[in-house]
């Protein structure tokens, strides 16, 4: 798996063009460079900054406007091209992603394994995504959500889109000690999981130590 950074901009004003030149700079032209807009910007404001970004070759922009908003981020996709869009983590179901891949309203697919209903929703979403052929970068910035995901990314990779090109699973190294299985990364890559379930089984320590009591 290539190298990557994110960047959360600011609200406003010429220090995002600032900060993406000295994390372009600092990287070089070969480590791709995304920005998570975190729904900051309404739809004219994300076109007008988006277009003076072209410059830094970003991999994508990450919900640039208000995920419930999937015209909008229609309308930003057309406006921007070719700089990708990528949304879905706070999408629910796959009537939303259905709508999104319509509409040609995102390259990325970022879905939540936690936010959508169970592993039969998530599996319709990647199958979803295969047919409108866009790619699955799941949103795994959360506890389990690593452990969870790379189940799903294997199957993508192995028996549906049968590639790893232009693909990522996000990951956040913390709070992993408290799964039965821990994620295991090497030299940048999610390494199989060798035991059967979700991944996501907590240690009974943790659920113990945890547990609501009323």
């Amino acid at each position: 798996m290539n190298a990557g950074a994110s960047l959360c901009p600011p609200t406003g004003g010429q220090v995002h063009i600032r900060r993406l030149g000295l994390a372009r700079e600092a990287i070089g032209p070969d480590v791709r460079l995304a920005v998570d807009a975190n729904q900051v910007w309404d739809v004219p404001d994300a076109i007008s900054w988006i277009n003076q970004f072209h410059d830094f070759d970003l991999a994508w922009v990450e919900e640039p406007t208000s995920p419930d908003d999937i015209v909008g981020h229609a309308t930003i996709a057309r406006a921007i091209n070719p700089i990708p869009v990528a949304t879905g983590e706070h999408s629910h179901n796959r009537i939303m992603f259905k709508q999104y891949l319509q509409l040609n309203a995102f390259e990325i697919m970022q879905v939540d394994a936690t936010r959508v209903a169970g592993p039969q929703e998530l599996v319709i979403e990647f199958l979803l995504a295969h047919k409108f052929g866009k790619r699955v970068c799941p949103h795994a910035g959360g506890v389990g959500l690593c452990e969870a995901v790379a189940h799903f990314s294997m199957w993508d990779y192995v028996a549906l889109s049968g590639t790893m090109e232009g693909r990522v699973i996000e990951y956040v190294d913390n709070q992993h000690e408290h799964f039965v299985h821990p994620t295991v990364i090497k030299n940048g890559n999610y390494m199989p999981q060798t035991a059967p379930g979700n991944g996501a089984e907590m240690t009974q320590e943790t659920a113990e130590k945890y547990l609501y009591r009323g």
